[in-house]
């Protein structure tokens, strides 16, 4: 028979076990609870364990690091300063004085983002069903095409178009292809996952009418992933415009060919400038694409 305690909501007492049922369980609690901390602390143990390793492995001096900080805070504090000693924002003439070549220059990175995306975005499209398990049951060509998708997101966009630069030339081209290769890799692996969590039912209604394989795709798979396809090439474009923003180190074109030379030779104020314009492009396209993500994923747009 169990024990009663008082206390519940309107005098009800609450059944309480008996002591020598209640001990083995509380003691059992106990274990299960120290277990759990022993565990959170060899984790932690091992995180910094690794941490060190890691930091000796890269060199890093942290007494070299505190001891040069000031050259990083004092570069930061000089860009908002002017040639003459003044704030930048007590002449913003002279802070923005190449406005309109900055303005073609951000121009031009965010035309090589679009195109860079869209056509990494319909290379990616046309690959990840052949690189879905539920899809493609032949292992040879869904692993080859996996393994090209690997490559494509695995090598840096700015190690293509170090590449491309090479051989053809500088200019907007090698950004273009570069940003092209690894939006293929990196949505195609996204766009698989999307394709391989289908309802597979419409799919077997399909193939049951005798459809052919690119038939089912186009009836039954792409109805039910086209929004998701979407929500995702639009997040892409987003993070190809910063990725092309810094093309322009390599001589891939846009802006970040600007901002390399200023960086160079030290026109501080120019470089926050640029760098002004590039937040503030990344702001509105960041806002503008959210808005068009939630539209396509049917949560609505904020309002």
């Amino acid at each position: 028979m169990t024990a009663t305690s008082p206390g519940a909501a309107g005098g009800v007492a609450l059944p309480r076990l008996p002591d020598h049922q209640l001990t083995p369980l509380a003691e059992a609690y106990a274990r299960a609870n120290a277990a759990k901390r022993r565990s959170t602390l060899l984790l932690i143990v091992a995180i910094i364990i690794a941490s060190l390793v890691a930091g000796g492995v890269a060199e890093v001096d942290l007494a070299k690091l505190f001891a040069n900080i000031d050259r990083f805070t004092n570069y930061i504090v000089r860009l908002f300063y002017l040639e003459s000693g003044a704030p930048v924002w007590t002449d913003p003439a002279e802070w923005f004085w190449g406005w309109k070549k900055w303005l073609a220059l951000l121009g031009d990175t965010l035309l090589i983002a679009y195109l860079g995306t869209l056509l990494g975005t319909i290379a990616a499209f046309f690959l990840c069903f052949l690189a879905s398990v539920n899809l493609n049951s032949n292992a040879w060509t869904r692993g080859l095409i996996r393994r090209l998708l690997e490559f494509c997101r695995t090598v840096p966009e700015l190690v293509f178009a170090l590449i491309f630069v090479v051989a053809f030339g500088l200019g907007p081209l090698p950004g273009v292809l570069a940003l092209a290769i690894h939006t293929t890799g990196a949505l195609g692996k996204l766009f698989a996952e999307v394709v391989e969590n289908i309802d597979m039912k419409p799919v077997e209604g399909v193939t049951a009418t005798g459809a052919t394989w690119w038939q089912t795709v186009h009836l039954a798979v792409v109805p039910q992933v086209l929004a998701n396809f979407a929500s995702y090439g639009l997040l892409r474009f987003e993070i190809n415009v910063r990725g092309a923003s810094v093309m322009g180190f390599v001589g891939a074109g846009g802006i970040g060919q600007d901002l390399i030379e200023s960086i160079r030779k030290f026109y501080y104020s120019d470089v926050s400038a640029v760098l002004l314009l590039i937040i503030a492009t990344v702001m509105i396209i960041d806002v503008a694409t959210e808005r068009m993500r939630h539209h396509f994923i049917g949560q609505g747009m904020r309002p």
